[in-house]
């Protein structure tokens, strides 16, 4: 069965579906069963990623001519986030079509080979073989469609949530055009499965990547339509291209242990990174001698009067608890 295209004015081509639905798989973890809120920074009233990636995020990668939208969408997750990083990586066509191929079982040259793959499979590669940069992720984590707040949390910490969705047909047609579309809430259509990024939100929605054009999917059509019961999802995936080499930050400025935490309070098991050694802390600098002599004669004098102010039975620390102060008391200020 051939993959279904429909043609994208934008592009003058036609461009192709590719995501199929998601494999059998066993339990995932859930942010909503491990969400720690007292724990997890509130996200900003909005976040926008695109910046710094747009030139890849632009790329098509492939999927005018192949149904390979799982792989461009994680072409355009490693774009993202070394882009915000400060060392945006581009992939090849090459490196977009082995992935394919390992993923979805594509050969080159047959086009009855071209059948998509599904996004749990491309996890569980990237996991283990790695990204087209050849980063190996550290895990991903679902995220409940209907929890908008949830949502944000997410593409805020981790700058990425992987959409499976099947699209609708009002969706695309007419088709978009251009950037600044909005996907709100319609029927599905399972021939329209599609695979994108979110590279952000706003109030309306996520800011998402489709074909090399930016729009907005509502929270609305995310609450419908990334569902299992529709045959849709939402991931967040947490990835090293993430971190900032110079300062152990992410963009949002979150550290790096501290973002793993709280990947781990979502459900993941990524080990933290042990704590930097701390400083040792500076030897006090020894007061300096006074500036007048002080003769032995002077300092048992002193020793005496302290004991002697005190009780007559004594014990050992409370003499030279007595003997201390008078010495205090008594010794030139410099």
């Amino acid at each position: 069965m051939s993959l279904k295209e429909v043609y994208s004015p934008k592009h003058g081509r036609n461009v192709k579906f590719g995501r199929t639905r998601p494999a059998a798989s066993g339990p995932n973890l859930k942010l909503s069963r491990y969400l720690l809120a007292a724990t997890l920074p509130t996200p900003p009233a909005s976040v926008d990623y695109t910046g710094p990636s747009l030139s890849a995020l632009r790329n098509i990668d492939d999927n005018d001519t192949l149904g390979d939208c799982v792989i461009a969408c994680g072409a355009h997750l490693v774009a993202t986030e070394t882009g915000n990083a400060g060392a945006l990586y581009s992939a090849t066509s090459a490196q977009i079509i082995k992935q394919y191929s390992d993923v979805g079982g594509y050969i080159p040259g047959v086009p009855s080979s071209d059948q998509g793959c599904n996004i749990s499979t491309a996890l569980t590669y990237w996991q283990k073989t790695g990204l087209v940069d050849g980063t190996k992720i550290a895990g991903s984590i679902v995220i409940d469609a209907t929890n908008a707040q949830e949502l944000k949390t997410a593409m805020w910490l981790f700058e990425n949530l992987v959409f499976g969705i099947e699209l609708p047909d009002s969706w695309i047609n007419p088709f978009p055009s251009a950037d600044g579309f909005v996907w709100d809430a319609a029927a599905p259509d399972e021939s329209n499965g599609h695979c994108v990024l979110g590279v952000g939100y706003t109030s309306k929605g996520i800011s998402i990547d489709s074909w090399g054009l930016f729009g907005t999917l509502t929270y609305a059509a995310i609450a419908q339509l990334c569902l299992q019961s529709a045959n849709g999802e939402v991931h967040a995936v947490l990835s090293t291209d993430q971190l900032l080499k110079a300062s152990q930050k992410s963009p949002n400025g979150v550290a790096w242990a501290d973002l793993i935490r709280d990947f781990n309070a979502l459900g993941g098991s990524v080990p933290v990174p042990p704590a930097p050694a701390p400083v040792p802390t500076p030897a006090p600098t020894p007061s300096p001698a006074p500036s007048v002599s002080v003769s032995l004669a002077q300092v048992e004098a002193w020793l005496a009067a302290g004991i002697n102010s005190g009780m007559p039975l004594q014990t050992r620390s409370q003499a030279i608890a007595l003997a201390n102060a008078q010495i205090s008391k008594n010794w030139p200020k410099s």
